[in-house]
């Protein structure tokens, strides 16, 4: 490739090679779009010659199309405010625009008004709300769509309810189902609470928040070209000390990721034992079946979904750990853990994004029913006894139990033996009932 980057790239990738993983592309791409929207407001204010501000615009526009990517070799573990990536951007977009105008300089025209200390936290900050609301909320709401319908599919399948781990009353698929469906749709109101808050941005505060050396109209004006040009949630900070010195907005975000992480692992987890056996665990639904599940078993099928999924709960998880510790490294004017945040906090977006369409595409639109093992366990559980404490008082109900479970007998059977009487049994004992819950005395 042909080396777009100049000198101050060279010493950023020799002085930091950590990882070999790169800032995340978003950020770059969202980098090159606040250049752009930087020069065309700085040619508005009469700041910055047109032809040069129509040249640097024309580079960030291509820059945040990712025409190129390859000219970000930066490593993310670096200065912990970014600056080599800005300056990164500066000079690759210096050097693009240079083949349109000549004498476009990195820093005097590319870096006019701006500074790594508020461009590099904005791109991080637009990244994740631009990467969380055309991706992930998307895919999150066709997730929980997907467990509804197959909440009113299973709506009058009774099943055993489970606490503990052990036999509960009676409960109906479509209830677990509906359930899954409401997490999901809670996890989707809390990440969009957020939002908000981190489109607040902190560009125009420059080095420390003081706005020294920028145009006092200039950030207005930048964020919004930007939020005219992608109709993004784009708004000015409470206060621009605040929004310098720290990343709570971004804190926040991955907060409710790792709440959404910790529900879809609860989900999964309940997938999988729900489609545990064949034979010899609860059978109570059917997982697609995608790939062979050992090389030495025959036929064994494994849930390989919710294991993915529960993968990248932990992963988030880990990432929302590191953010957390990351966003307490404040040191009054400045965060300086912000590359580690925002390849963290773009790792989980990207994760949950497309884990939740894999989990709905793959796993969840084609679970079905086992109605064999639901009604099996559902006639099973001897907590079904609980609607027999209205008619015969709980100290009975406790004594039939206890010998069902000793014989191994139905519950009917030994209740009939104890004096239950056939009306009562089937009045009490009606399954669907109890899955319904209420008084049924």
């Amino acid at each position: 490739m042909a080396k777009l980057w100049g000198g101050e790239t060279d010493k950023a990738v020799d002085n930091f090679p950590i990882s070999g993983e790169t800032v995340p592309l978003p950020v770059i791409h969202w980098l090159g779009r606040i250049k752009a929207g930087a020069a065309r407001a700085n040619a508005q204010l009469g700041l910055l010659d047109e032809g040069i501000a129509t040249a640097i615009a024309d580079a960030g526009m291509a820059v945040a199309r990712g025409e190129f990517d390859d000219q970000f070799p930066v490593d993310v573990f670096q200065t912990g405010s970014g600056t080599s990536s800005n300056m990164n951007a500066n000079e690759v977009i210096a050097s693009v625009a240079s083949r349109e105008i000549e004498g476009v300089h990195a820093n005097d025209h590319v870096n006019m008004g701006q500074s790594s200390n508020d461009v590099f936290p904005s791109a991080v900050h637009l990244a994740a709300l631009d990467e969380i609301t055309h991706g992930l909320l998307p895919a999150l709401v066709a997730l929980e769509g997907a467990f509804a319908r197959k909440a009113g599919e299973f709506a009058d399948l009774v099943k055993a309810g489970r606490t503990h781990l052990m036999d509960a009353v009676p409960v109906t698929l479509g209830d677990e189902f509906a359930g899954y469906a409401a997490q999901v749709r809670l996890g989707v109101a809390r990440i969009g609470d957020t939002l908000p808050r981190l489109g607040m941005v902190p560009l125009g505060g420059t080095a420390t928040g003081t706005g020294l050396n920028t145009h006092p109209e200039f950030a207005g004006i930048v964020r919004g070209i930007i939020a005219a040009d992608t109709g993004l949630p784009i708004s000015a900070p409470a206060d621009p000390f605040e929004a310098q010195a720290n990343r709570d907005g971004l804190v926040e975000a991955s907060a409710a990721l790792k709440i959404l992480a910790v529900s879809l692992t609860k989900i999964a987890n309940d997938l999988a034992w729900m489609g545990s056996g064949p034979r010899c665990g609860l059978g109570e639904i059917f997982l697609p079946e995608l790939q062979k599940g050992s090389s030495i078993m025959p036929g064994k099928v494994n849930p390989v979904i919710p294991e993915v999924v529960m993968q990248v709960g932990a992963q988030v998880i880990g990432n929302d750990a590191a953010i957390t510790v990351a966003g307490t490294q404040g040191n009054f004017e400045l965060n300086v853990r912000i590359p580690l945040m925002a390849r963290n906090l773009l790792q989980s977006v990207r994760l949950l994004t497309t884990t939740a369409t894999a989990f709905r595409e793959k796993c969840v639109e084609g679970i079905t029913p086992n109605l064999e093992g639901l009604n099996r366990h559902a006639e099973g559980t001897l907590a079904a006894a609980t609607a027999l404490n209205p008619f015969i008082g709980y100290d009975l109900a406790s004594e039939i139990v206890k010998e069902a479970t000793a014989s191994g007998r139905p519950l009917r059977d030994v209740a009939r033996e104890k004096g239950v009487d056939e009306e009562t049994l089937a009045k009490a004992l009606d399954l669907k009932k109890i899955a319904r819950g209420g008084l049924i005395a």
